[in-house]
């Protein structure tokens, strides 16, 4: 009899988080697929303030990553690629350095020879309202601040990111 309880209640449990979860309105914002993407303000390291919402209109690459993360070295030259390649096509495409200083990003994009856009999350606010639970993690957002697909390892090719790059580039 036990038994029988404790299964109805967690079938009970199931469907009210079902049903809250569903219930969200159309403007929510979030990190999975489908979702708004949070807004957010940081600076470059150029000293330049940028926010999500002042980039509505264009498809965005959002990548987080740090200077002592292997995987995310070895995808760096992959997100060169894709920055050179494709910024005059329209793309934004924006790296975010979780939790570092200024320096230790300049550093290592002078070290590795890298042009790719730096902003700092050096409190990892930003990294918070994504839900970041591992890096390398990239977000492509569409041109109405839609989240289109969401990786989270590093890429092994510039090809695998051209795959991501179709759902969001016009």
């Amino acid at each position: 009899m036990n038994k029988v309880i404790r299964m109805i209640l967690l079938i009970i449990l199931a469907l009210v988080l079902l049903l809250a979860g569903c219930s969200a309105g159309s403007e929510s914002t979030g990190t999975q697929v489908g979702e708004r993407a949070p807004d957010f303000q940081l600076q470059s390291l150029n000293g330049q303030t940028i926010s999500l919402s002042d980039l509505r209109g264009e498809p965005v690459l959002l990548n987080f990553w740090a200077t002592w993360c292997g995987p995310c070295v070895s995808e760096m030259p992959h997100l060169e690629q894709i920055y050179q390649e494709w910024s005059n096509k329209g793309l934004v495409l924006w790296t975010i350095d979780i939790g570092e200083s200024s320096s230790q990003a300049q550093g290592f994009m002078q070290y590795y020879n890298l042009s790719l856009p730096v902003l700092l999350d050096t409190q990892q606010r930003v990294a918070q309202k994504y839900s970041i639970m591992g890096i390398p993690s990239t977000f492509f957002i569409d041109k109405d601040g839609i989240i289109q697909g969401k990786k989270v390892g590093a890429f092994l090719s510039e090809e695998e990111i051209e795959q991501y790059l179709r759902e969001i580039m016009p």
